[in-house]
């Protein structure tokens, strides 16, 4: 018998700048604002509460369900060169944020509810400090290494290094659509980082990061093809 879900709360950073696609998150995709797809799925997969952090007046005075808060980013907080840790750590400090958190990126919007229910039966399970959502990668990478000056650092086993590629184990990366962790947890610690990181796989057409218009394109016509299916 699978373990109940916990009651979660959903966070979506959004942020006004944008190099690749300026204002994509509020960019209408498939009908609606990009952000809206990350919020609608939250609460079609049984999110209690959303928390959005953002720069963004657009918004931040936009009419929005009940169940979301808004946290007005601090501009020390909205730089392109900020890391997700802080900004994530100020939004549960601002809402008050207690219990299961998935942090769900706005330019994700393939991902389905299916991705995030299976997550979080992952994470409620208990051995996991973390819990984040993956795609297969090229097994070459294990092939790689660092440098270290004049010499050759591997990344994993030295074996790999002068196996076929065909014979390296399967490899994974994340890709950033949702993680799931403990707003206490993460309150106090301020980082991602753990021993304890579990996965939820999703296939590579459900995996697409919108940073560009020719991504921001190819979402949309996934998205209305699968609703003309």
């Amino acid at each position: 018998m699978p373990l109940p879900t916990p009651a979660w709360t959903a966070v979506i950073p959004l942020r006004a700048g944008s190099k690749g696609l300026p204002f994509k998150n509020i960019r209408l995709l498939a009908g609606k604002p990009l952000y809206r797809h990350a919020v609608d799925q939250a609460l079609q997969a049984g999110a209690q509460r959303v928390v959005i952090t953002t720069d963004m007046p657009e918004v931040l005075t936009a009419d929005l369900p009940a169940q979301v808060t808004l946290v007005e980013r601090p501009p020390e907080l909205a730089g392109d060169a900020v890391p997700m840790a802080p900004v994530l750590q100020h939004a549960l400090r601002a809402a008050g944020c207690r219990g299961t958190v998935v942090l769900l990126q706005a330019t994700s919007p393939l991902r389905r509810r299916i991705d995030i229910e299976s997550a979080l039966a992952v994470f409620a399970g208990g051995l996991f400090e973390l819990v984040m959502s993956v795609t297969s990668a090229d097994r070459g990478v294990l092939k790689w290494g660092t440098l270290q000056g004049n010499r050759f650092q591997p990344l994993s086993d030295p074996a790999h290094c002068f196996a076929n590629r065909q014979s390296l184990p399967p490899v994974v990366r994340p890709n950033g659509a949702l993680y799931v962790l403990s707003a206490e947890r993460f309150v106090a610690s301020g980082s991602f980082v753990s021993e304890h990181i579990g996965m939820v796989e999703m296939p590579a057409e459900r995996s697409q990061d919108i940073d560009s218009l020719d991504d921001f394109e190819r979402c949309e016509a996934a998205l209305e093809a699968a609703h003309g299916d």
